[in-house]
């Protein structure tokens, strides 16, 4: 649970609980003022007890507590104090007790059985807060718990995934090495020759290539997931940026017979970004459209309103992956099993946007004939600066 929606759920909780304790403690108000306060006056000889201005019922209860032992004391004494105690008190609470004692053994008893009467008010009236606190001390313990009890259920997912990528990694080094292996040890003991040999080194090439690949997918994965790494933001042109990246991917969308439609404006889009970070999670969204969009098909790259649109018509995501696809690690089993994407490429891009204070989606059903759509939704730069507002 984000920080923020934690802190509204405990302020919110918390208001309800007050709000709780104030309801009843106003019933008890009345329970006592229309009940308990005339049954006193008459047992005690009392005036009307009333909760008034500043004062509550906490504290007219230990006004009445503190008053009733005074009045035990002498009776010079006892007047006294009960005036001070009434001035300090001020018009919150107006309660006066006179004479309670009644003579003999009958009166000592009397005197104790109110006595513990009014220590019986006391509790009750501070009864509201007792259980609000405890209800809140409830309510924050088992947030904790239910948070401790997913961040524990993350962590073992994390790990479980994790566990599998790098087995999976391995896997994916130890296949291209194999084969660099191989083919290394036939042109040096010149098995192949002529135009075989110049396979055989195109296929070195490739898999030292993919090696490359995986390695730079784990080192820019493990740094932007390092503490203290920082973006390094400026004023740039994302449309500019956007352009030269799609550029790059030109010739291998060609390759493949991919036709590319590129849907961006000409004019200046301010963007406050770290332009190597943004243009890398593009990269790796037309990466994705390389990988699997199937050849003769088409990709959309469109920037509007701040949002850059990756859209493909290749192989449709599964929909009970599609909910997990920006985590790190995540790969489908056809996909482990054909392409041997590493599964981080996603994730690195959501990453890279989420530091940027965007959102990216994933769309399946984003329509003009394409299969799946990838959403970077980038904050506008402020009001301050000296453009005019594109939309």
């Amino acid at each position: 649970m984000p920080k923020k929606a934690l802190k509204w759920y405990l302020i919110k909780n918390f208001i309800f609980i007050l709000f709780g304790i104030y309801v009843t403690e106003g019933l008890l108000s009345i329970l006592y003022q229309q009940v308990i306060f005339p049954f006193l006056t008459d047992i005690l000889e009392m005036q009307q007890i009333t909760v008034s201005g500043s004062g509550n019922l906490l504290l007219s209860m230990i006004y009445i507590v503190l008053l009733y032992l005074i009045s035990l004391l002498p009776g010079g004494a006892a007047d006294y104090l009960q005036g001070l105690l009434s001035d300090l008190a001020g018009a919150g609470v107006q309660i006066r007790i006179s004479s309670p004692f009644y003579p003999g053994w009958q009166g000592s008893l009397l005197t104790v059985m109110i006595l513990l009467l009014l220590l019986f008010l006391l509790s009750l009236s501070i009864l509201p807060y007792i259980a609000g606190s405890l209800w809140f001390y409830r309510i924050v313990t088992n947030k904790v718990n239910e948070l401790l009890r997913e961040e524990k259920e993350r962590q073992l997912s994390y790990e479980r995934k994790k566990s599998l990528l790098l087995s999976d990694i391995a896997h994916d080094i130890k296949t291209p090495i194999t084969t660099i292996c191989g083919y290394s040890k036939a042109l040096a003991e010149g098995v192949a020759s002529g135009e075989k040999s110049l396979d055989y080194l195109n296929a070195i090439y490739g898999k030292a290539m993919r090696i490359d690949e995986l390695i730079t997918l784990l080192f820019e994965y493990v740094k932007l997931d390092s503490e203290g790494f920082a973006l390094h933001r400026e004023r740039g042109n994302l449309a500019e940026l956007l352009r030269e990246t799609v550029a790059a991917f030109y010739m291998d969308f060609e390759e493949k017979h991919i036709d590319l439609t590129v849907d961006i404006p000409e004019t200046y889009i301010p963007c406050d970004m770290d332009s190597l970070q943004i243009g890398r999670a593009v990269t790796n969204l037309l990466t994705n459209a390389l990988r699997y969009g199937k050849e003769g098909g088409k990709v959309l790259i469109r920037l509007k309103n701040y949002t850059v649109t990756v859209a493909d018509d290749g192989r449709p995501i599964d929909p009970a992956f599609a909910g997990r696809i920006f985590e790190p690690f995540s790969r489908e089993d056809t996909v482990r099993a054909t392409t041997g994407g590493s599964g981080l490429g996603l994730s690195i891009t959501a990453k890279i946007v989420e530091m940027h204070g965007g959102k990216i989606s994933l769309h399946t059903d984003f329509g003009e004939g394409y299969t799946k759509a990838f959403q970077i939704k980038l904050e506008k730069p402020g009001s301050s600066c000296n453009h005019s507002e594109w939309q």
